[in-house]
């Protein structure tokens, strides 16, 4: 059974998502890196092999997110791309006619404009951790109810306060003084819902034109809060597809399959066995110029397997071959 391997290692999460020949998703896994993604990479590969039918065989691999280079180096990538790209072409294949697709992960915030299956415009949002997944299991852990009992204590308000969602430090202290004022709790839960849609839309909303049909990816995305949040708020219906979390890891896979296609080598993807590895990473600062780049290095086993992270490309080794964007 032909089949293609896509991984998306972000900050706080690690997807894997296996495509079938026809582009549809055969099977994936979303698990927490912990802050060790070379880790979580290895826990995720081998989860799948053991999740995939015996006669399932990885005819391309592709990779993407914050640690994408690292993922590379570790699985054989046939490909490398950024989340734009690949969230893109998932974003299509789940819904032809997307026009606006909102991404919100653990650490960062996208927005992707899409006309006629082309992306025409994108912003990120990597500064403020305010309006990400990251600052909801924050504020979960504080109000003792769960990042799972979020979504349905929002659902349940019917007047939601104001709360000031530009900082996060501002929306915590905001939250704070509304439940010591007597606001009942989904209220506020909502009411942060709320606040963190105005935060994104302002970040990474202005001069960009939303118009439906609306796709909501991303981690956040199982908050139903949050989605009947930009609902309200943009006055049209948002959908959220199934397996939203790993769209990024389905889009990596997707191009892989047009990459392995494209080219007529065969893959790179370096077997599940991988995940029994030993790994270390390290970095360095090269002084071959003034630019003194943090290089990055992964071993294996104790010999050097990939570098990355230059300006240049003097150091790579291993991903040289891989198309890297």
């Amino acid at each position: 059974m032909e089949c293609y391997l896509g991984i998306d290692v972000g900050a706080a999460s690690a997807k894997l998502a296996v495509v079938g020949r026809d582009g549809g998703l055969i099977d994936s896994v979303y698990l927490r890196t912990g802050g060790q993604p070379a880790a979580a990479i290895g826990h995720g590969l081998a989860e799948m092999a053991g999740r995939l039918p015996p006669q399932a065989r990885v005819c391309g691999s592709g990779t993407t997110g914050s640690a994408r280079h690292l993922a590379a180096a570790l699985a054989g990538a046939d490909i490398v791309k950024n989340e734009i790209t690949c969230h893109a072409v998932a974003a299509v294949r789940c819904l032809p006619d997307v026009s606006t697709v909102i991404d919100i992960g653990g650490q960062d915030s996208k927005l992707i404009i899409i006309r006629r299956g082309q992306v025409v415009d994108f912003a990120m949002n990597t500064v403020c951790a305010a309006g990400t997944g990251s600052f909801l299991d924050q504020q979960a852990q504080r109000l003792a109810v769960g990042i799972e009992g979020l979504g349905p204590l929002a659902l349940a308000s019917k007047r939601p306060v104001t709360i000031s969602g530009r900082c996060a430090v501002f929306a915590e202290s905001d939250m704070i003084h509304k439940q010591q004022s007597g606001h009942r709790t989904e209220d506020i839960v909502y009411g942060l819902c709320l606040a963190l849609v105005r935060n994104y839309l302002a970040d990474v909303g202005p001069g960009k034109e939303l118009v439906p049909p609306v796709l909501f990816v991303g981690g956040v995305a199982f908050n139903q809060g949050m989605v009947r949040a930009f609902h309200e708020t943009l006055g049209v219906a948002v959908t959220v597809p199934h397996h939203h979390e790993v769209v990024g890891a389905m889009g990596a896979a997707l191009l892989a399959q047009e990459r392995v296609a494209a080219s007529g080598d065969g893959s790179r993807f370096r077997g599940f066995a991988v995940a029994s590895s030993r790994f270390q990473s390290s970095s360095f600062e090269c002084r071959a110029c003034p630019a003194r780049c943090q290089v990055s290095q992964l071993f294996q086993d104790g010999r050097v397997l990939a570098r990355w992270g230059g300006l240049c490309r003097i150091w790579e080794e291993s991903t040289s071959q891989v198309g890297v964007t």
